[in-house]
């Protein structure tokens, strides 16, 4: 493991190093967000709050003096606290009502005469051991309001899903740079202006502009780092996004441990982006980019950079990789002059059958992941013990899954890995089905087997699919995939309430959609040591015999020019050495 990272840090270079690391490390802003409402919209112990001051208050057997000492006896929300005020008055306090005993002769936990019931007219009490403040607490999401606090995950999560096509779509059209200078600010404004909200209302629609930014950055990120890091190293680079999005969910699970006021929490979680917003605009767009929109002048700027920085004394030129004359442009036909020019769309990806089959297999697979990676996360949470060490554990499990995927892509190949993972999981959903209910440790140990496995398809499949798709519709292609997945996070939780129809069903649902999701992917090309393709055409042709190629099919000399440009930075500099 250590070697063969030690191996991706090296092949990397100067330039490539830098703009590697900058970009990476905002996917942990990005990790941070995703999963900080864990803590943030925690719903803790609450009675209802009561008119006057106490002077007694009774929990069954025990007594005290207030009730923040009744808090530690407290275990289930049909628990009562019964109270007597300093002017005699006895409330017995439920979590959503409130009852006034008529006759207050001595206090006793047990009362069978009559009641007069009140609604929470005075508010909540909390308990306040282990948070302070939450938005839970801050705007009283309980009771008759509390379907609004199981709306705060949600609408984030069709934030991330909007985010994730429009920014995708917007990347292929301006660039990948300038996203990615607007989605690292906006994190850190909205992560900022979230703390300060002045009510829910306002709270869901900042955390919703936040979720399309920290999903747009996490896209058009894998995009960037893609078309810039080469083939050698393009395997461990895209999985190390994932482990840095993983540092970010540890991060939310330390922070939340340390600060337990929600808006002082949410800050310190918000403050890890401004050192990528100071310098992100230093960020070049990538080479990949600049040629498949003819602005070549600025691609070479970029290329001269990259040989000033790895100290290459003899810069190759874009007019020898690419053969680029003018009196080729000259000669274009009206009809490919209209194809240049056209602004690509989400239509692109079914524009033949090939191209169509494989979007479709590949959203199946992103839906699938998210899907399985939610259900099988929702199960390793009730582990027990600290809510915060799960949730570090949780982070921490992503790790070795990813190294895992890295190993395996780059021996067995990007497809040949994933169908097994995809399958694997499929029988681990129908093996914990098997295991009696009584061994907790067994199932533990089972269902973080499915995420591990679900977890290496999960990460694979961002960089299978910058590889299945041409330059011109890549973050297109990544983008809409990426809301797949953001359906599939959605879904998610429903499929977890399935559980009161049969305990099994939702691992039977993530079972029979891993099966097909694997069955499905025999179906697409590998993608292991080929170079990047930069039209539809080339894309619709990899993976075929050479035999059956079209004889109209052009020479695919643009997407292996574009891959000495992405391999410029690190052999050239091998050479000279």
């Amino acid at each position: 493991e250590g070697f063969s990272s030690v191996k991706f840090f090296l092949s990397l270079y100067r330039f490539q190093a830098c703009v590697y690391f900058a970009s990476v490390f905002q996917a942990m802003s990005c990790g941070i967000h995703y999963l900080a409402s864990v803590f943030m919209a925690v719903t803790p112990h609450f009675v209802c709050g009561f008119p006057g001051n106490v002077s007694s208050a009774l929990f069954h057997n025990s007594s005290a003096s207030s009730i923040e000492d009744i808090w530690t006896l407290w275990t289930s929300s049909e628990n009562y606290i019964v109270v007597q005020l300093e002017n005699g008055e006895i409330w017995e306090l439920n979590q959503c009502s409130r009852s006034k005993r008529e006759v207050s002769l001595d206090l006793a936990y047990e009362y069978e005469g009559n009641k007069s019931v009140f609604p929470c007219s005075d508010g909540f009490l909390y308990d306040d051991t282990k948070w302070k403040s939450t938005v839970v607490t801050q705007w009283d999401l309980v009771c008759d309001r509390e379907w609004l606090a199981k709306l705060i995950q949600p609408t984030f999560m069709l934030g991330v899903l909007v985010g994730a096509v429009i920014f995708g779509d917007i990347a292929d059209r301006v660039g990948r740079q300038r996203v990615i200078w607007f989605t690292s600010a906006g994190q850190f404004v909205f992560g900022i202006t979230v703390a300060f909200t002045f009510d829910y209302y306002s709270f869901v629609i900042v955390r919703f502009l936040l979720a399309m930014v920290s999903s747009g950055y996490l896209v058009v990120a894998f995009v960037y780092v893609t078309e810039f890091v080469g083939i050698k190293a393009r395997t461990w680079a895209s999985m190390h996004v994932h482990a840095f999005f993983a540092m970010g969910v540890m991060i939310v699970a330390l922070v939340g441990f340390l600060v337990r006021t929600w808006w002082v929490y949410q800050i310190f979680l918000s403050i890890a982006t401004l050192p990528f917003v100071l310098c992100c605009w230093m960020l070049p767009e990538t080479p990949f980019w600049l040629l498949s929109e003819e602005r070549y002048e600025d691609a070479q700027k970029v290329i001269d950079t990259m040989a000033r920085w790895n100290k290459v004394s003899t810069p190759c030129k874009v007019s020898e990789l690419c053969s680029v004359q003018q009196d080729d442009l000259d000669g274009r036909t009206g009809d490919n002059d209209t194809s240049s020019a056209k602004k690509h769309n989400i239509l692109d990806l079914f524009c033949n059958w090939q191209i169509a089959r494989r979007t479709i297999t590949v959203w199946l697979i992103w839906f699938t992941g998210s899907l399985g990676y939610y259900v099988f996360s929702l199960s390793s949470v009730s582990l027990g013990g600290s809510e915060y060490l799960n949730l570090f554990l949780i982070g921490a499990v992503e790790l070795p899954c990813y190294i895992i995927a890295c190993l395996a892509m780059d021996k067995l190949g990007r497809r040949n890995t994933l169908i097994p993972f995809l399958i694997l999981s499929a029988l681990i959903c129908v093996l914990i089905m098997f295991i009696p209910q009584d061994f907790n440790t067994l199932i533990i140990l089972a269902n973080m087997a499915g995420k591990f496995s679900i977890g290496v398809a999960f990460g694979l499949i961002y960089l299978y699919t910058a590889e299945l798709y041409p330059t011109i519709v890549r973050s297109l292609a990544v983008g809409s995939g990426s809301m797949m997945c953001r359906v599939g996070s959605v879904v998610a939780p429903f499929c977890v309430y399935l559980r009161s129809v049969w305990i099994f069903m939702p691992l039977l649902l993530v079972g029979i959609m891993a099966l097909l999701s694997g069955i499905l992917t025999i179906m697409l090309p590998e993608t292991l040591g080929k170079p990047l393709t930069n039209t539809l055409v080339e894309a619709t042709e990899m993976g075929r015999n050479k035999k059956s190629c079209s004889e109209k099919t052009p020479p695919a000399h643009s997407g292996a020019a574009l891959e000495k440009i992405e391999m410029f930075g690190q052999e050239r500099v091998s050479t000279d050495k």
